[in-house]
C-alpha cells in the first residue's frame, strides 16, 4: 500500500529509523534518511538512487539493515517527476532542475546534520538511477569513492568524439561540465544485471543508435559498457579495474533483486568490502514503517518493477 510519510524536524534525527526529509529552505530537494544506531566520526556516506518508479522510500527500507551493519549512513534522494523530468542524464538545460547540483546540496545537508562526509560518496544507482550514478561519477570523479551501476537502460560511454549523454564531449546543454576522461577513468565501478534481464520494455531506450552502440538488451548493454571501461582504462593506463555480475534468477525489478539475487550484499561488499567492520547484528527495518513526523511525502510500494 502507498501510504504518505512525513518530514522530519531539522534537528529530528533519530538513529536507527528511516526518516523522510527536505533540504532546508527548499521543498523540491527531499530525501530519506538512514542514520545507524553506532554512528562513527568518519562514517562514509551511501547514496541509493531510484529509477523512474522513483521508489527512493524503498531503496532506503531495503538498505537500512545493512547500513547499520557496516555504519554508514543512507541517503536515498527523491528526484520528483516535476522538478526533475531529466534526471537520468543530470538534467539538461530546458528539462527541468538539475539532478546534481540537488544531490550535493542534498549530501552537504546530511554532513551537516550526521558529520558523514561529502567531500566522497559511495554511489548506487539502479535502471534510472543507474544511469544518473555512472554520468554522476563521470562528471564528478573526486566526488565518488567508488560506484555500483544496476541494470541502467543505456550508457554514456568514455568516447571524446561523441557529444554527451551518449559520449563525453562536451554539451551546451550542460554548459559547466568538462568530462576529465582520465579522472573519472580512476574510480572504479561495478555492472550488476539480472540474468533474465532481457526484454525490450517499454522503458528501454530503443533508439537505432543506441542498438548500433551498445546493444538491445540491458544484460548485453552493461556488459558492452564494462567492456568499453576496461579498454579505455588501459589505453589511459590507469589500471582501474570494471566489473561485471550478472544476478541468476532475476529480471528487470528492484525487489526481487534485492530479495532473490542478493543486490544489497553485492553493493556494500564491492563498495564497503566483504567483511562489515562491525560485529553488531543487522537490524530488521524491511517491515518497519517511515516515521510520520510532518508534511506529505510519497513512499513507495514492495510488490511490482521498479525501474
Amino acid at each position: 500500500m502507498n501510504r504518505p510519510a512525513r518530514l522530519a524536524p531539522v534537528k529530528d534525527i533519530e538513529p536507527g529509523k528511516v526518516q523522510a526529509r527536505q533540504v532546508w529552505g527548499d521543498s523540491a530537494l527531499r530525501y530519506f534518511l538512514y542514520v545507524p544506531q553506532q554512528l562513527r566520526k568518519t562514517a562514509p556516506q551511501f547514496v541509493s538512487v531510484h529509477g523512474i518508479s522513483r521508489n527512493a522510500g524503498e531503496h532506503a527500507m531495503l538498505f537500512a539493515p545493512l547500513a547499520e551493519r557496516y555504519g554508514v549512513v543512507l541517503v536515498a534522494p527523491f528526484f520528483p517527476r516535476r522538478y526533475f523530468g531529466d534526471y537520468q542524464r543530470l538534467g539538461r538545460a530546458g528539462r527541468g532542475r538539475r539532478a546534481d547540483r540537488a544531490l550535493q546540496q542534498i549530501s552537504r545537508e546530511v554532513e551537516s546534520l550526521t558529520g558523514a562526509g561529502s567531500r566522497k560518496i559511495s554511489l548506487f544507482g539502479f535502471s534510472g538511477g543507474g544511469q544518473f550514478a555512472h554520468r554522476y561519477t563521470m562528471a564528478y570523479p573526486e566526488h565518488v569513492e567508488r560506484v555500483v551501476i544496476g541494470a541502467a537502460g543505456w550508457y554514456t560511454y568514455p568516447d571524446e568524439t561523441c557529444r554527451f549523454p551518449y559520449g563525453t564531449a562536451p554539451t551546451s546543454r550542460l554548459s559547466d561540465i568538462r568530462f576529465d576522461l582520465k579522472r573519472f577513468l580512476q574510480v572504479p565501478a561495478c555492472v550488476l544485471v539480472g540474468q533474465w534481464d532481457i526484454r525490450r520494455d517499454p522503458g528501454l531506450n530503443q533508439a537505432e543508435k543506441i542498438h548500433r552502440q551498445q546493444g538491445t538488451t540491458r544484460l548485453e548493454r552493461g556488459k558492452r559498457w564494462i567492456d568499453a571501461m576496461n579498454r579505455a582504462a588501459m589505453a589511459h593506463g590507469t589500471g582501474t579495474p570494471y566489473e561485471f555480475t550478472i544476478l541468476p534468477r532475476v529480471g528487470h525489478d528492484f525487489t526481487r533483486a534485492m530479495q532473490n539475487g542478493r543486490l544489497d550484499q553485492r553493493v556494500f561488499s564491492y563498495l564497503f568490502g566483504p567483511v562489515a567492520p562491525f560485529d553488531v547484528p543487522a537490524k530488521d527495518t524491511r517491515q518497519q514503517e517511515i516515521r510520520d513526523t510532518g508534511h506529505d511525502f510519497p513512499v513507495f510500494m514492495l510488490s511490482g518493477e521498479h525501474k
